[in-house]
């Protein structure tokens, strides 16, 4: 990694100095250059932090689903999903475990999630159409994605897209919620 960033900075500083401008200009460029430089260090981190917490969401799941004895390819749902949110509940949809994402998105720790039901994050605006859609959904024990008007701890709004999996051993015995939020 720093050697990387090493070799990130070379390649800076030698386009800065090869090209055909002043001595003032190539100044003003080793000036900026510990933030370029920076800037290429922030990205690699936080898309590196990112994949590493949903490898830690992905190991928490898969040890529920050794628990509870579960058929569902936990991987395969991971890879597939693009998803900030993890919402784990069991079968009357009572929160047992939400991830970090969860508190990032809704401004609720875990603390206040778990034992309640995901329908504390809607609101006066989120649709009642759509509330009987997942309802109606759910029992369907099937698969699904939906997206809803969810509402944050602060109660601003806003969209949440869903993907609800039922996951089972010989039935249905939890379910998973995979969300991010779209504009």
């Amino acid at each position: 990694m720093k050697q990387q960033l090493q070799k990130m900075l070379c390649l800076d500083l030698f386009l800065s100095q090869n090209n055909n401008t002043t001595q003032q200009t190539k100044i003003e460029c080793l000036k900026i250059l510990p933030l370029v430089s920076w800037d290429v260090f922030s990205d690699y981190y936080f898309q590196n932090l990112i994949v590493s917490k949903k490898q830690m969401d992905l190991k928490k799941i898969k040890n529920f689903a050794r628990k509870y004895g579960w058929k569902n390819d936990i991987e395969k749902l991971f890879k597939s999903v693009d998803f900030s949110a993890v919402i784990l509940t069991d079968i009357h949809q009572k929160i047992m475990w939400v991830n970090e994402g969860f508190s990032s998105m809704t401004g609720y720790s875990k603390k206040e999630a778990l034992g309640r039901t995901p329908k504390f994050l809607q609101g006066p605006k989120t649709s009642q159409q759509k509330k009987l859609e997942l309802n109606f959904r759910i029992k369907d024990d099937k698969p699904f994605s939906t997206t809803i008007l969810n509402y944050r701890k602060n109660k601003s709004t806003y969209n949440c897209a869903i993907h609800i999996v039922p996951l089972f051993n010989k039935e249905t015995t939890h379910f998973l919620a995979l969300e991010r939020e779209v504009l």
